[in-house]
């Protein structure tokens, strides 16, 4: 994978907008927001095309589309919004690698990504991270030496979230990451915390459809048992914390190519 023709596109875009007066102060939205151009293009002629189906396509999803943010306040672009440029294929067979956000009716990994980016209510926040890429390297040339760990936070009156992702542009399997979340400012002295993930193990229909045998005629058993799996999941139970001065801090551990959303409510 590579971000980085992407991202350079958006704020070539950006910056077009931005250098005319009829046009600078224009709600900009991306409308085709994609890592490649062929959304048709299946496995069967394009055996790239098979990061569609698992978590390398929800992780690069999370880091480029918090990176959107980032040239919006670059280039002082009024950014809305950006689309995903995904499509239905009917009678296809499952995880063909089309870029769809659902595969036969049962949902894929990055969809639940944006049910994340859903999630996220109020205002972005400042977030800080000692492994997150700086936005030029990235428009240079991307993720290509150690994995990014990356944030997007949002807060609104009585909730807060967190999306962290670990992402690296090589497709390959590597340690689980632990990180070290601080909040700070938060205006009560209990919270709740319900952590949400996309990895091998959770929100991942791909990875059960392929440990059943990768059937291409699934029973009505096994497709309950796929619709269930590619759903946003919780990890655990809701917890409890209690915060000190206004400051909570939580450890998580990531696995590669991974996405978990840090709900906060109180």
């Amino acid at each position: 994978m590579n971000m980085a023709p992407q991202l350079r596109d958006i704020a070539a875009g950006i910056k077009i907008a931005m250098s005319y007066p009829e046009t600078k102060n224009l709600p900009l939205i991306v409308g085709e927001s994609d890592p490649e151009g062929c959304a048709a293009c299946g496995m069967a002629t394009n055996p790239q095309n098979a990061y569609r189906n698992g978590t390398m396509y929800s992780s690069y999803t999370a880091a480029t589309f918090a990176r959107k943010y980032q040239l919006a306040d670059e280039y002082n672009g009024n950014l809305v919004g950006a689309v995903s440029w995904s499509f239905e294929f009917e009678n296809q067979p499952w995880f063909y690698g089309f870029r769809d956000l659902a595969t036969n009716g049962v949902d894929k990994p990055v969809l639940n990504v944006f049910r994340m980016f859903g999630m996220m209510k109020g205002k972005r926040v400042q977030v800080k991270s000692n492994r997150m890429y700086d936005l030029k390297l990235v428009l240079d040339s991307s993720i290509r030496k150690d994995p990014e760990i990356g944030a997007l936070a949002s807060s609104d009156k009585r909730t807060a979230a967190v999306m962290i992702w670990n992402y690296h542009d090589e497709d390959k399997q590597g340690q689980d990451e632990f990180i070290k979340v601080n909040i700070s400012s938060i205006p009560a002295r209990k919270i709740k915390l319900t952590q949400y993930r996309i990895d091998d193990r959770h929100s991942n229909s791909y990875e059960v459809w392929k440990k059943i045998g990768s059937p291409q005629n699934p029973t009505p058993v096994q497709i309950t048992e796929l619709e269930k799996a590619g759903q946003l999941q919780a990890i655990g139970k809701t917890q409890k914390i209690k915060t000190e001065a206004g400051t909570a801090t939580m450890n998580i551990s990531l696995p590669r190519q991974g996405v978990a959303l840090l709900k906060f409510d109180w």
